[in-house]
């Protein structure tokens, strides 16, 4: 009883915040719950025993929102919080789309017969997933992931006009409130 309410109340976590992306005003705001959406998905894949892929989406969708809001101030030079903007255009046809989508997949969901299982699962459920996506490329994968997301951290710390400590200009000795030297107050 009490997995079928935590299910409910992903669920609802899910669509709601699905439903919030085209309704709030910022890309920021819109960032944030669409990272929410896929976290509650990813929670409901690990109820149903599904690690793997439960992990890898929660991971993936909150570094790859992560990343969007990094790109959105590095390339667009906008406070994504603060900028209002639609997250839909031409609302009339993406309404009639997103009702007629939902109702096909939800059709398919509910009417075609689910298939029964042939044989037993692997021993270990995670090596064989990850073999069954990756095959021989697992390493690969592996190795570049890492190096991609050294890449996204270098290219936002160059594409910085100014640096961390820029703020003082050319003279970097912040003047402190007990030095009357620099323009403190003393005491």
């Amino acid at each position: 009883m009490l997995w079928i309410i935590v299910f409910s109340a992903l669920a609802v976590i899910a669509l709601a915040s699905g439903i919030a992306v085209f309704r709030v005003d910022s890309m920021a705001r819109a960032t944030f719950v669409l990272a929410v959406s896929f976290v509650a998905v990813g929670v409901m894949l690990l109820m149903f025993d599904l690690d793997y892929i439960g992990v890898i989406t929660i991971l993936m969708m909150v570094m790859e929102m992560a990343i969007m809001a990094i790109y959105m101030i590095m390339f667009m030079g906008m406070n994504p919080a603060l900028m209002p903007m639609s997250m839909v255009h031409n609302k009339r046809w993406s309404a009639i789309l997103a009702v007629g989508t939902f109702l096909l997949l939800a059709g398919g969901a509910l009417l075609i017969p689910w298939p029964a299982r042939n044989g037993s699962p692997a021993a270990d459920l995670t090596a064989s997933l990850g073999e069954a996506i990756m095959g021989s490329k697992m390493l690969v994968m592996l190795t570049v992931s890492p190096i991609l997301f050294a890449t996204i951290v270098a290219a936002l710390v160059l594409a910085s006009p100014r640096g961390r400590y820029d703020r003082w200009g050319d003279n970097l000795d912040r003047p402190t409130p007990d030095d009357p030297q620099q323009g403190g107050l003393g005491r």
